[in-house]
């Protein structure tokens, strides 16, 4: 089992990687290219073709998956090797539409996430794309929460509004070099965790990609970055860190115990989904939209305290992390435990808000 988790995680890292070098290239001819805003503290042109091999390594995969899955169902030699590890080729073959609509999913937001970073599309046509693709997923691929509701239209709907919230949250992450990155790799770890423990092979090998495929961009993203993934990146991150989240089983393990593992999402999500919602709060107190970009989110207020770009993005890994390992063991402990988790993931948030509540003012203005 370690051995194929190990090819899959090295051979995703290694095909991205080299995909980042070549959008890098193809941005640059292109003129694809980030220049400094008022809303960003980049200070030079960077190109902006990350989300290209990032959809590319993750695109391959998934072909490359379904392609293996239909050469094992007629040989047997293959077939007996990867049942080593659990994995029926003739279950992933049943399941091949739905990951047809995962890709098709990611390829309509990730088109339309470089179409605004080539030309722009206002806000309310990205959200209603974003929020038809979600529903697609939700409703036609399973990716929906099922726990004690059983009415499919209903639990596609909540699913829905989950994706689209995380799709929007990763995007409004990708603010600084290495933070949307760097948090998905934590947060698809934590969720790895559980799918694991679950026994969920299929969404474990998703997960290995997703990370590998985000470490491989990461070694360019890091900063300095020397190469922004875009709403082309970001869209897809978000999209499939949510997919991880609703595919992930929690409560069926400890069916006969607590009910609370369902939770796991949540606090392994508990930065991002704070930076979302107080950025979105402060823009909209001050009267301004909340999708116009500025500078008010917790990494603007990390740097304006002084910390350099990498010492900003490791804070940021650092404090997903802090909430991420709670989650984890929310499957053994009891109500009391998991009452004292989620306490700890409250108080180191309300850290970060009086953190932030002595940050210097505002540098600049909105986008």
């Amino acid at each position: 089992m370690l051995t194929y988790a190990t090819i899959v995680l090295a051979s995703s890292f290694a095909v991205s990687a080299l995909m980042t070098i070549l959008s890098r290239r193809f941005a640059i001819r292109l003129d694809l290219v980030a220049q400094p805003q008022v809303d960003r503290y980049h200070q030079r042109i960077v190109a902006l073709g990350g989300g290209i091999g990032i959809f590319a390594t993750l695109a391959l995969a998934m072909l490359s998956a379904m392609g293996l899955a239909l050469a094992m169902n007629r040989t047997d030699a293959l077939t007996s090797g990867v049942n080593q590890v659990g994995l029926d080729p003739k279950d992933f073959l049943a399941r091949c539409h739905e990951w047809g609509i995962l890709l098709l999913s990611m390829l309509i937001l990730f088109s339309m996430g470089l179409w605004d970073d080539l030309k722009g599309l206002g806000p309310l046509f990205k959200l209603a794309v974003q929020f038809g693709v979600a529903l697609m997923a939700a409703y036609f691929a399973d990716v929906r929460v099922e726990i004690f509701i059983h009415n499919r239209l209903a639990t596609a709907l909540m699913s829905a509004v989950w994706i689209t919230l995380l799709i929007n949250v990763f995007n409004f992450l990708d603010n600084m070099d290495g933070a949307a990155t760097g948090i998905a790799i934590i947060v698809s770890s934590i969720l790895l965790v559980s799918a694991v423990a679950s026994g969920q092979i299929l969404i474990s090998a998703l997960a290995l990609v997703f990370i590998g495929t985000l470490l491989g961009f990461l070694l360019f993203n890091f900063p300095p970055a020397t190469i922004f993934m875009g709403d082309a990146g970001s869209l897809i991150i978000g999209f499939l860190v949510a997919v991880l989240s609703l595919r992930t089983t929690y409560y069926q393990q400890s069916q006969t115990g607590p009910w609370y593992p369902v939770l796991v999402p949540l606090l392994a999500l508990a930065v991002p989904l704070y930076d979302f919602v107080s950025v979105m709060s402060l823009r909209l107190s001050q009267g301004k939209s909340p999708f116009v970009g500025d500078t008010q989110h917790f990494s603007h207020r990390l740097k304006r305290h002084g910390l350099t770009d990498r010492q900003t993005a490791l804070t940021l890994y650092l404090t997903t992390l802090c909430t991420g390992l709670g989650a984890t063991f929310l499957y053994q402990v009891n109500l009391l435990g998991a009452i004292l988790i989620f306490t700890q993931t409250v108080m180191i948030l309300c850290l970060v808000a009086i953190f932030e509540s002595k940050s210097p003012g505002l540098p600049g203005g909105s986008a």
